[in-house]
């Protein structure tokens, strides 16, 4: 993970030097918004081919379901006639979870970075971990949002930011899981309902609980990360509307 620490610590020092001139505090702000631009617009391509599979899955459905009506019992001829579909239509069943597996190493390593930026950090063989220069390191560990160091957490120092930015953060990843919902053909088993309620709704109380240890760089991470992806899934759901698989 030291390789990903350091890249991401690399992408951070690019975008502040870029925004330098908006000042000692700023200027770290726009560079953590920014490694979510840099994150989103790399990955890109992954989401439009997460898009394209889903859509595929969605026409497959009552071909699905004939197999599964045909296979009823046989779970291995099932899941071998399910593969040569798959195959034939050059679909994926496991192309929606890469974009979340990417990103997932990105946000553990950011936190990490950010844990690390500590201003009670005074060795400098500590601090010139990843990347930094001890200028750097103090630039950054001593850089505030409104106020509240962007290391802190809401017990540490960052309350009334961190208590703002966790509201706005679950508040979109709500909004995030909804729209993701809704760009998906309506669910008809009512187990898949139900966890999907429970994904909308769970994911969000759990950010409510777990955010009080986020650093306030992470939780602007992911404040600015849900919005972003909001815009684009409203561009992939224009770009891609839902299909609706007639029933066979």
């Amino acid at each position: 993970m030291s390789i990903v620490y350091t890249v991401i610590s690399e992408i951070i020092q690019l975008w502040q030097s870029v925004w330098g001139f908006l000042g000692p505090n700023w200027s770290w702000v726009a560079a953590i918004v920014f490694v979510v631009l840099t994150v989103r617009v790399a990955l890109l391509p992954l989401f439009v081919r997460q898009m394209r599979s889903q859509r595929a899955m969605q026409r497959l459905q009552p071909e699905l379901r004939e197999l599964q009506t045909k296979h009823k019992g046989d779970p291995m001829a099932l899941g071998t006639a399910m593969t040569e579909l798959y195959r034939k239509n050059n679909v994926s069943p496991y192309a929606s979870f890469v974009p979340l597996l990417v990103q997932a190493p990105i946000l553990f390593g950011l936190f990490h970075v950010l844990r690390h930026l500590r201003p009670t950090i005074t060795d400098p063989a500590t601090q010139t971990l990843y990347g930094w220069t001890t200028a750097q390191f103090h630039d950054a560990s001593h850089a505030t949002l409104l106020g509240a160091p962007l290391a802190s957490t809401f017990s540490s120092g960052g309350a009334l930011v961190a208590a703002v930015l966790i509201a706005a953060m679950v508040t979109t990843t709500f909004l995030t899981m909804r729209l993701s919902a809704v760009r998906n053909a309506p669910v008809e088993d009512p187990m898949q309902r139900t966890i999907q309620r429970v994904m909308t709704y769970g994911i969000p109380l759990s950010l409510l609980v777990s955010g009080v240890i986020f650093p306030v760089g992470v939780l602007l991470y992911w404040t600015t990360q849900n919005v972003f992806a909001l815009g684009q899934q409203a561009w992939l759901l224009r770009r891609y509307p839902v299909e609706i698989p007639a029933s066979r």
